[in-house]
């Protein structure tokens, strides 16, 4: 039980950590990020709020991906799914975080997002219930094509999500550049940092987890 917590609690970091690494990145104001710039896109088309679109959007890649590539859906992945576009619109209402107002500060205020970005990716991913949808995406494209580095394929969904964005109207600017392949390099390097091969990570569905639960409760009434 106690691993589970400690899971958990890595699983609760790693949620935050990354709903405050979007947030950063839209308030930089210099050109949204990639999946930014999709839910954006999305919204100037439909009305539909960023938290919602972000919700929708990994619900349909989750469907895809476990059907195509037989990843699993964990714990982790359901919360990812829900609650980190919905944090993001609650610290938007909370207005926390300014907008900034000059490219230098913006370019700083988007390096802070992506480090966020990538070591919220470390703390949620290494707890083993499961990814978020976008990273379950690139975790599935890893395995596949095993040679290429992570961050050659987080920098190609990236690119991808990126155009679709644009083309429906979001902002790009110099910034989304800078994000397309900084988070490339810089989601790289804090796996290295951290000798974290997010390829081998062994994720537990929903279903496991419930059954080791069960189990260990009936082993504690025992």
């Amino acid at each position: 039980m106690q691993n589970y917590l400690k899971r958990m609690w890595k699983l609760s970091i790693g949620l935050i950590l990354y709903s405050f690494g979007l947030l950063f990145n839209i308030h930089a104001n210099i050109g949204l990020a990639p999946w930014e710039a999709f839910s954006i896109g999305i919204y100037n088309v439909t009305g539909i709020s960023f938290g919602k679109v972000s919700v929708i959007t990994g619900i349909l890649i989750l469907i895809a991906v476990a059907l195509y590539f037989r990843e699993k859906i964990g714990v982790g992945t359901i919360l990812n799914t829900i609650f980190i576009g919905l944090l993001v619109d609650l610290w938007e209402i909370l207005n926390i975080i300014p907008y900034m107002n000059t490219f230098a500060s913006g370019l700083v205020m988007l390096f802070l997002g992506q480090v966020l970005v990538s070591l919220a990716t470390y703390f949620y991913v290494s707890a083993g219930l499961g990814s978020g949808p976008r990273d379950t995406l690139m975790i599935a494209l890893g395995k596949k094509f095993s040679n290429v580095p992570i961050g050659v394929i987080r920098g190609l969904i990236e690119g991808t999500v990126l155009l679709i964005g644009w083309i429906l109207g979001a902002k790009v600017g110099l910034g989304t550049v800078v994000y397309v392949f900084g988070i490339s390099f810089i989601l790289q390097t804090t796996f290295n940092l951290l000798n974290f091969d997010v390829k081998s990570v062994e994720h537990e569905s929903i279903f496991d987890t419930i059954n080791a639960l069960k189990e260990l409760y009936a082993k504690s009434e025992a």
